[in-house]
């Protein structure tokens, strides 16, 4: 990489030249009827020669004159520019569907909102061509391990807060309730999450990050039509280019919500007009209650308890295709680790072991709800620290059972385990490198049948066991 200083000066002499040549050509402009392109340059709206380039191809277009098309070919040859040239090509490629429904962007915003954006190569989950993949994605529900991530000094903080705020916001929570069906612990313990109760400063531009994902992302066709979205609140006055800080992958506002899903999950309590994501604690509130409803919430239903594994039992049953009634664990000597009953839950509801950190820490029976909060951001360890931060907001104590100091293997390494595991026959369902509950009851599942400690966790010990195993035809050994 080079030094800032280095691209710096680079792109310096980018602007210097792609401005002479476009002054080389202004009278010639001005003659044919296009002052209006030449004024946005002078108006210092095209601040790279990538966009230098991209309006003279514009001129060339409407003027038919093969002098600006030349000068924009020759600018972009300049091998400073090349990438940045690529991106706005692609950028200026959305015009025809921005401008039409359900966006409705109109050419003077769509041109102020992405002007002078560049790719920013240095986030998450992007496949820039002739870039090796690198071992993790950086997204740090799958690179930080459990009881880092569930770290239990910044669930006590955040609890302490949402107590606060639940006196503060109790108006609006009643009616999030009894309207939506949502508890109030639960929003508030999103939003505590998501941005540390509106604390935490987003340090992304959102438009930067979601044309970069929709550019070169592994999800290109889900940022694009984000970024599409994204352009659609700044011409309907949601919010100002300047003002769309953002996640890695784009979510804004308190409880960061995707530029769709303002068009898709917004629910105010307010008095008319449109709810506001970005300064409304109670609009914020009500629209990730809202959301939540719309991905499967049921009233009235717990996330979840933490439980005691009998002996006879282990970590393997995790998993939601091992779901059972509450009455089958119970016979099968499941009970909460805090000794208290199943607040009078039907017998007959259906839930499922889920272990985030193995065998290395606590486990949970959880129901369809911890199913719907991972909808809102799909992680174990993201809606485990949601119910489990919602528990203590209501009065409820930390974990029972404490975490052990978990390793975390990059996702390059847990990929080459479930690999190998799914050439052993292993019911592994995404060659991924993420640690979900498929990947740790298989690894389970494979420990039970080679006679191994069955701790359900991808360990560097195991990793070298499968290695060093015929298919087939496991070795006994202890994994460390």
């Amino acid at each position: 990489a080079e030094p800032a200083g280095t691209r710096g000066e680079r792109r310096h002499q980018s602007k210097s030249l792609a401005v002479g040549m476009i002054r080389s050509q202004t009278a010639r402009c001005v003659g044919l009827g296009v002052a209006r392109e030449t004024q946005i340059v002078q108006r210092g709206w095209v601040a790279t020669m990538a966009t230098a380039a991209v309006s003279l191809v514009r001129f060339a277009r409407i003027t038919g004159l093969s002098v600006l098309m030349a000068s924009a070919n020759a600018l972009a040859a300049v091998p400073a520019a090349a990438s940045d040239t690529a991106f706005w090509a692609f950028l200026d490629g959305l015009w025809p569907d921005a401008s039409r429904p359900p966006y409705g962007v109109s050419r003077p915003v769509f041109d102020r909102a992405l002007a002078g954006l560049t790719p920013d190569l240095s986030l998450p989950d992007l496949a820039v061509p002739g870039r090796p993949r690198p071992a993790s994605s950086g997204q740090a529900e799958f690179i930080r391990p459990p009881q880092a991530y569930l770290d239990n000094r910044q669930l006590t903080s955040l609890a302490s807060q949402g107590k606060a705020l639940a006196g503060q916001q109790a108006a609006a929570l009643r009616r999030i309730e009894s309207e939506i069906g949502v508890p109030g612990p639960i929003v508030l313990a999103i939003w505590g999450r998501e941005t540390a109760f509106g604390t935490y400063k987003l340090p992304h531009n959102a438009l930067r990050v979601l044309a970069t994902q929709a550019y070169v992302g592994r999800r290109k066709e889900t940022f694009r039509t984000e970024l599409l979205y994204a352009l659609k609140m700044v011409e309907d006055r949601i919010v100002t280019p300047e003002a769309m800080r953002s996640s890695w992958a784009g979510a804004m506002g308190l409880t960061q919500f995707m530029p769709s899903e303002f068009y898709m999950s917004l629910k105010g309590l307010g008095g008319g007009g449109r709810p506001d994501l970005f300064h409304s604690a109670p609009d914020a509130l009500a629209s990730a209650a809202y959301q939540l409803v719309q991905k499967g919430w049921v009233r009235d239903l717990p996330w979840g308890f933490e439980v005691e594994i009998p002996a006879g039992a282990d970590c393997a049953m995790e998993g939601p295709v091992q779901a059972k009634p509450l009455a089958q664990w119970t016979k099968l000597g499941f009970r909460r680790s805090d000794g208290r009953g199943w607040d009078g839950l039907d017998p007959a509801t259906e839930l499922y072991l889920m272990s985030p950190g193995g065998a290395f820490g606590p486990s949970f029976l959880v129901s369809e709800n911890y199913k719907v909060i991972r909808r809102y951001n799909t992680s174990d360890l993201y809606a485990t620290f949601v119910g489990t931060l919602a528990d203590r907001i209501a009065g409820g104590t930390g974990f029972r059972r404490p975490w052990s100091d978990i390793a975390q293997l990059t996702e390059r390494d847990v990929a080459e385990i479930q690999e190998r595991l799914k050439g052993q026959g292993s019911a592994i369902e995404k060659l991924d490198g993420k640690t979900g509950s498929n990947t740790r009851a298989e690894i389970g599942a494979y420990q039970r049948r080679a006679g191994l400690k069955v701790d359900c966790w991808p360990t560097a010990g195991l990793l070298q066991v499968l290695r060093t195993t015929a298919a087939g035809a496991p070795k006994k050994a202890v994994l460390r």
